[in-house]
């Protein structure tokens, strides 16, 4: 008998789908506040980056190439020289930050790895 009490459904009570919404609703801002926005803000910047290029600029590619753009092509190509009188010619997409900022980051990682010791 007393199985038969703990099985039984309860009859007429329905649940409110309000905190369920609510639920809902805040997995998907926290989902957008730390996934979607700042990939779209890194990817803005990067776009940025790629149209601004000019004559001169050292950079860094996405294989850790680094280099100073000696042409930049119509066809969203750049010439890059890395060594006095070496060119390669690689795609715009194919590049990952600017030198001074690859530069900065590893000298930021050799006086944080520095002061931990």
């Amino acid at each position: 008998m007393l199985y038969s009490v703990l099985l039984a459904a309860p009859q007429g009570q329905a649940g409110s789908p309000l905190p369920t919404f609510i639920m809902m609703g805040g997995i998907m801002v926290v989902f957008y506040f730390f996934m979607i926005r700042p990939q779209a803000k890194k990817a803005k910047e990067q776009k940025k980056f790629i149209d601004n290029l000019q004559k001169g600029d050292k950079i860094v590619t996405i294989a850790g190439i680094h280099g100073t753009i000696n042409k930049v092509n119509d066809d969203n190509t750049l010439q890059l020289e890395v060594s006095p009188g070496s060119y390669i010619k690689i795609e715009k997409s194919a590049l990952s930050q600017e030198w001074t900022t690859a530069m900065q980051k590893a000298n930021a990682g050799t006086i944080a790895a520095a002061d931990s010791k």
